[in-house]
């Protein structure tokens, strides 16, 4: 109370209606005469930053106009293993970093990086492995549940709408938070032939030729840019690129076919046949790899020796 009995009105705190809030009460509390707040204000009146108001729900809006849950998710991909995918005249492949490579685990029902969806269509994941399951498993149930309904394969690109849409509601809805996942989808359908997707946390999904997603993504896209060549595109050139791609961009001293897992997606006598490289055929390929780039480096220095006898 103040000197005319009245209630002394302290300051309003930034984003508060009026005196709520515990600093607001302990304002009111004071002693007559005191003109600050007790030297404890500092405990109770600690407000937290800008960004960090919106971070508590999915659904809230920061003034930017920005969702930080959602890109928080999108972050979380940057960390995950390397994922590429490549688009070829003749199949479509998929090659990815492994970093669970235990000697004790068994390669026949293990698959870190790449799933199975339906008989033409497979997915590699970067993000977290766990929600990486529950959307995988939520695939091949779409796609099993629209070949029940109307006796034939679902389109490619029906099956990653129906996901994104899936993942578009959790960035949507209270009590739910986003799956810290992105998707590579390959796969065939009547309509457009061989295709590659890309899908992110928050529901979007473009189709590509050429694509990165994970650890060093930026750099494998320069990459791919720079060597893709549209229409000249065959199988066996793209998983010479994959292996170049990767060998660049994984932070390894060197690349080796247990830290690597790639799928190929072809079509031979009318049905579509996907395959995932053995061991032994992806240290042929990091070994062919390795031959050429000594090749090259070789042919580099003879070609400065040249110029510098002239």
């Amino acid at each position: 109370m103040g000197a005319g009995g009245k209630e002394v009105e302290g300051p309003r705190l930034a984003g508060s209606r009026g005196h709520t809030g515990l600093c607001a009460r302990a304002w009111r509390r004071r002693p007559s005469g005191l003109s600050e707040l007790p030297p404890w204000r500092d405990s109770l009146c600690v407000l937290p930053s800008q960004s960090r108001r919106y971070d508590s729900r999915t659904t809230i809006f920061s003034p930017e106009g920005r969702l930080y849950q959602v890109e928080y998710a999108m972050e979380a991909i940057g960390h995950a293993g390397t994922c590429l995918g490549i688009l070829a005249n003749d199949g479509v492949l998929l090659a990815a970093e492994r970093r669970n490579i235990h000697k004790l685990l068994d390669e026949v029902f293990f698959s870190e990086k790449i799933y199975k969806l339906n008989e033409d269509m497979a997915c590699s994941v970067a993000g977290i492995t766990s929600d990486a399951n529950v959307l995988t498993n939520e695939l091949r149930l779409i796609a099993q549940r629209y070949l029940l309904q109307y006796q034939e394969p679902i389109p490619c690109e029906q099956l990653v709408t129906a996901l994104c849409d899936i993942k578009q509601a959790y960035t949507q809805f209270g009590g739910k938070r986003p799956f810290g996942v992105s998707l590579l989808y390959i796969g065939w359908d009547k309509h457009y032939g061989f295709q590659l997707y890309q899908s992110d946390p928050s529901g979007n999904y473009g189709g590509w030729k050429a694509t990165c997603i994970g650890n060093n993504s930026a750099a494998a896209v320069s990459m791919l840019k720079q060597d893709y060549k549209e229409g000249e595109m065959t199988l066996k050139s793209a998983l010479a690129l994959a292996v170049k791609v990767l060998n660049k961009t994984m932070d390894v001293s060197k690349l080796s076919a247990e830290k690597v897992e790639i799928a190929t997606l072809t079509r031979e006598n009318g049905k579509t046949v996907i395959r995932v490289l053995k061991q032994k055929e992806v240290e042929q390929l990091i070994k062919k790899h390795e031959e050429e780039e000594a090749k090259a480096e070789r042919e580099k220095k003879e070609k400065e020796q040249k110029e510098k006898d002239k």
